[in-house]
């Protein structure tokens, strides 16, 4: 039996994640390799490199300049060039690849966000791979461009939006992030922060709100409670968002006149401004909805670096076999901005451990600052 929504869940017809597929591009680089390619000898930077709980990263590196020996210094147009063209080639390839575990086709698919922080293009990333791949021509779209680390997540509720009214229809939300193509190399520490972290990486998500899913009018869900009636994977039930105004300066990506570059800024207060909201921001998320927190069988989080990981984890009180998935993605891709919940999320769903009326909590965290969630129930 499907209990229906009260205040604050998602109204009408209920959307589920149906699956997620992922893409890197095919050079992984340890952090090691980073710091030598780029003949990085400063102790401290060296520090940061090797004591961020990131092993490897898939980086998309220039060649290397003969004058220098270094990968050569790449222009702003250089830079937006390689976050189209390495954009699209992992895009396509999360896409396809998450359309064949569907058993779907391209013809399918009724809507595509495309959620990147990592430049700039006019058409964006849904026109191009609509034209790429095949997609309809009819097919819905809209790109998300600017939000930072959070903005997938905050996506999702237009994708959920768009599916539960349209029932039947596939949406398909794609995350691009060619973090590699907002880089600015110099001997500061703030940029030394920025590329000790941030890996390039893609990944799809598809969604369907079933034609005869839950309306319902009535009270809120309890744990326990029976899952769905397709068996399918789980039903989106509510976002909460919480914006932190006081900490809006704290992670920018803004022009930096000395290098001629966008260049992305986090402020090292950063993991503790997220920490010190999460309780409240899983408090908004849970409110109205009967669940508890001790009720939540699954943690799926934002791998925003070790620090923030560890605010997190304190903060609401988790151990690190919640996070084991948030863990191990920043251990082997870095910071995926966007995408990384949805790395995480995948890892998740191979290692088969979801129960039928498993609750699970969706967190990223990024620029604002703000913190997005999401509850959902297998």
């Amino acid at each position: 039996m499907n209990a229906a929504a009260p205040t604050g869940l998602l109204a009408g017809i209920r959307p589920r994640i149906l699956d997620v597929a992922t893409a890197t591009p095919p050079r992984s680089y340890s952090q090691s390799d980073v710091l030598d390619l780029y003949g990085i000898t400063d102790p401290r930077i060296r520090s940061l490199f090797t004591n961020s709980a990131i092993e490897r990263r898939n980086l998309t590196i220039p060649p290397t300049d003969p004058a220098t020996g270094r990968p050569r210094t790449e222009s702003q147009g250089e830079l937006l060039a390689k976050h189209r063209e390495t954009g699209i080639s992992m895009g396509a390839a999360a896409l396809e690849k998450c359309l064949k575990k569907l058993g779907a086709s391209v013809d399918d698919v009724g809507y595509l966000m495309c959620v990147t922080s990592t430049g700039f293009l006019t058409p964006g990333f849904s026109a191009r791979l609509i034209r790429e791949m095949g997609l309809p021509r009819t097919c819905a779209r809209a790109d998300i461009v600017g939000m930072g680390c959070n903005a997938g997540l905050n996506a999702l509720t237009a994708v959920a939006g768009w599916a539960s009214a349209h029932p039947g229809q596939l949406a398909v939300m794609l995350c691009v992030e060619a973090c590699s193509a907002a880089y600015v190399f110099d001997d500061t520490m703030r940029s030394a922060v920025v590329n000790s972290l941030f890996g390039d990486g893609a990944a799809a998500v598809a969604l369907r709100a079933d034609e005869d899913g839950t309306t319902g009018e009535g009270g809120p869900y309890t744990a326990g409670g029976a899952p769905g009636d397709d068996g399918g994977g789980p039903e989106i039930l509510k976002f909460a968002a919480l914006l932190i105004p006081e900490a809006l300066d704290a992670m920018r990506y803004d022009w930096d006149d000395d290098q001629g570059k966008f260049s992305f800024f986090l402020d090292r207060e950063v993991p503790y401004v997220v920490g010190a909201n999460a309780e409240q921001a899983i408090d908004n998320l849970l409110a109205g909805t009967g669940v508890r927190r001790t009720d939540i069988a699954q943690w799926v989080v934002h791998s925003g670096g070790k620090k923030v990981i560890d605010s997190v984890m304190v903060n609401l009180g988790l151990t690190r076999h919640d996070l084991r998935h948030t863990v191990s993605v920043l251990r082997d891709h870095g910071n995926l901005s966007s995408g990384s919940f949805l790395f995480s999320f995948s890892r998740l769903l191979d290692e088969g451990v979801v129960r039928p009326g498993d609750f699970g909590v969706l967190m990223s965290m990024g620029p604002g600052s703000t913190i997005e969630t999401a509850l959902v129930r297998w």
